[in-house]
């Protein structure tokens, strides 16, 4: 069954609460600052509702008990609480954003240097760069660049001192793109 808005706030403000990874920032800063940066970069509606549920993956798999070491495939993990609820063009860059981390790594050599220590890490359990034939696979996607887009301002959103909406300000957004039509009323 699809998160409803008011589930989705719930979550990331309470399992969001949580340090992302290393950073220096928790799981809800980061959500709110990549859809920030999304929104900035005068992105569609979809894609900033992307930018800010791409990592929710995350939060559902802090639930799980004894979760397993490793890839969480976080990418994965979130899409079946979101279909449904919002169009392919929010559901789709969040699939591909891992993916475009490591189509990234393999065709924009200066881009490893531009990864977090922990990105760097987590790059190596998702399957490290692409190679010629997974790089043509990527591309051949219909929403590669949106991912590519997602993919770059996940990386800026990792400042502890950026200033950003609140839920207020993005629950609208996410009632824009929702495919429900009372989603703006839904508990």
């Amino acid at each position: 069954m699809p998160l409803t808005i008011p589930q989705i706030e719930r979550l990331y403000r309470t399992e969001g609460a949580a340090r992302y990874g290393m950073e220096a920032i928790n799981q809800e800063q980061h959500a709110l600052q990549c859809a920030l940066l999304a929104q900035q970069a005068a992105a569609r509606p979809e894609l900033v509702a992307a930018a800010l549920l791409h990592d929710l993956g995350h939060l559902l798999y802090a639930l799980v008990p004894e979760a397993p070491e490793g890839d969480d495939l976080h990418e994965f993990r979130a899409l079946p609480f979101l279909r449904g609820e919002y169009p392919e063009a929010v559901l789709a860059p969040i699939r591909l954003h891992v993916a475009a981390k490591r189509f990234l790594c393999a065709v924009d050599e200066g881009y490893w240097g531009t990864l977090s220590p922990a990105s760097r890490r987590s790059l190596e359990l998702q399957g490290g760069p692409f190679n010629p034939q997974e790089v043509e696979a990527f591309l051949g996607e219909p929403h590669a660049m949106d991912a590519v887009a997602l993919r770059r301002w996940d990386d800026q959103a990792k400042s502890p001192t950026r200033e950003t909406p609140g839920w207020h300000h993005f629950r609208k957004i996410l009632e824009q793109v929702s495919l429900r039509e009372d989603a703006d009323i839904a508990a």
